[in-house]
Parts: structure tokens; C-alpha cells; sequence
């Protein structure tokens, strides 16, 4: 669990960058949150946090372990709900509707807010039905042509239909590390999301996988509002155009990546990205 745990908020000094001369620059914000804080039972582990997230884009979160991105990350599918004792307040709107309202189908919300983790997890299932399945239960078909014809334009998409094309009924579990990373980023997509979350999608892959997912990643950006977790900030500043930095729990700063990497405005980014601690 990527949680700040603390028994006071002493080190709540959140000063951040605005991010509406970002947004401006790099087009609509699709995502915008407001005051969002998380708390596991008494223990506050997201500080109010307010960030606007650009569509068409790649969004980092950088910071050390446990500083709280990836339990903000899940924030944004709610998939927070399934921690009984995880309570999340604010706002969060995408595209201007608020993804808490409790009369939003959240079902439809995780069609709309794809999710990769950081192992590859596909199904126990051929490679075909792995891309099939979410198309499949929110009725995106009606013949088997129709599946077909989006099953392979996903993988197209992913970068894997070359590689899988003769054996798309053979194990997903069969790939490669990489192939499976980039099937699973292929079943994401297979739905037609608004977003794709990203959590740490290469730190199980070896260098040569981790360079296929970035150049994925960056082809795929033209197309969707994607954020990525990542622990590494060669990546954040190699995939990504805007970079939050996380720091037991607050959000010290967020503004364009190549500002946050070579002028930041906070001491405790200049510290992190220096590697004084982390």
C-alpha cells in the first residue's frame, strides 16, 4: 500500500506551481482535481491536493516510495473503493464530470480510465480473448467480425500485432515480459478509454522491453490523456510532458517536466532530483 502514514501534518507545506499556464500550453485539461485528500482509517496519507492533468499528453508523478502518487493514481478509477478502511475526499472531475457522484456507473468509469500495473497480469486466456474480454462484457460487439476487427486493431495499436499475428490463440502467459505488458496495455485500450493510468508499467522489464514501452507510450499519447507512476525520473523526463513530484503525501510541485527537471521551484524538488534523498 503507497501510503504516507503520519500522526501529524507537519510536513503538510504544500506550495505548488500553478498548472493553468501549463494547460494552456499543452491543450484542455481532461483531468482536474480539487482538495483531495485519502485517509487510511485516522491516518491521512494524501494532503489536499489540487492538480489540473492535460488530455492528449503524458502526465508523471514522481517521489520516493510511500510518498502517496500511486495511492492518488488509484484515485482516479476508484479503485481506492475496495480498501474498507480507504476513505477519499474532494473532487475529481474528468472531462467536467465528477467521478465521485454516487449515481456514476463505476463500471463504465473503469472502461473510461484504463488501468496497467506495474507486472504484467494478463489472463489465464489466449491472446485473442485477453484483448476481447472488455469489449465483450460492455458490449462494444455484436458478431464475431466485430471483435475480431478490434481485438487486432488494438494490438496494432500496442505494437504487438506483428509479433502475435500467427498465434493469437496461444497462452497470453506465454509472451514475453514485455510482449505482456504490451498486451495488457493493448486490452486497455480495446475499450476505447478516456485515460490510461500507468502504475511503475516498466519496473519489472528489462531495458531493451522498457524502451518499446516508452516509445508506446509516447505514440499513444496523441490519442488519450495517459499518467504514469514512475520511481524512475530518467523516465518521467524522457515519456512525460508535465511532472508532479510527491513528497509525504503533498504535492510540493507540478508544472512542465523540462521546468520541473533543470529550474524547480521548491527546494525539496531540486533535493529529489539531485538525489539527496529519496
Amino acid at each position: 500500500m503507497d501510503a504516507a502514514v503520519m500522526d501529524t501534518d507537519k510536513h503538510h507545506e504544500a506550495i505548488m506551481t500553478p498548472a493553468e499556464p501549463l494547460i494552456m500550453k499543452q491543450g484542455t485539461p481532461k483531468i482536474v482535481t480539487k482538495d483531495v485528500t485519502v485517509h487510511y482509517g485516522e491516518k491521512q496519507a494524501i494532503f489536499p491536493l489540487d492538480i489540473s492533468i492535460p488530455d492528449r499528453a503524458v502526465s508523471s508523478f514522481i517521489g520516493p516510495s510511500g510518498c502517496g502518487k500511486s495511492t492518488f493514481l488509484r484515485c482516479i478509477n476508484r479503485m481506492n473503493d475496495t480498501i474498507p478502511i480507504c476513505r477519499v475526499g474532494g473532487k475529481i472531475t474528468i472531462d467536467g464530470s465528477d467521478i465521485y457522484d454516487p449515481d456514476l456507473d463505476v463500471v463504465q468509469l473503469r472502461a473510461r480510465v484504463g488501468m496497467v500495473f506495474q507486472k504484467p497480469n494478463p489472463f489465464p486466456k489466449s491472446i485473442m480473448e485477453n484483448v476481447a474480454y472488455g469489449p465483450r462484457i460492455h458490449g462494444m460487439a455484436q458478431s464475431k467480425t466485430d471483435i475480431e476487427e478490434i481485438v487486432v486493431n488494438s494490438l496494432k495499436r500496442a505494437g504487438l500485432f506483428e509479433e502475435v499475428k500467427d498465434r493469437l490463440d496461444a497462452p497470453g502467459t506465454g509472451l514475453s515480459g514485455g510482449q505482456q505488458q504490451r498486451l495488457c496495455i493493448a486490452r486497455a485500450i480495446a475499450v476505447n478509454p478516456d485515460v490510461i493510468l500507468m502504475d511503475e508499467p516498466c519496473s519489472a522489464l528489462d531495458p531493451i522491453a522498457t524502451a518499446r514501452i516508452e516509445e508506446l507510450i509516447d505514440e499513444l499519447r496523441e490519442n488519450y490523456c495517459i499518467v504514469i507512476v514512475t520511481h524512475s525520473m530518467q523516465q518521467a523526463a524522457r515519456v512525460s510532458q508535465l511532472t508532479a513530484f510527491f513528497h509525504l503525501g503533498t504535492l510540493v510541485e507540478v508544472g512542465d517536466t523540462e521546468a520541473i527537471f533543470t529550474n524547480p521551484q521548491e527546494r525539496r524538488t531540486q533535493d529529489y532530483i539531485m538525489g539527496r534523498f529519496g
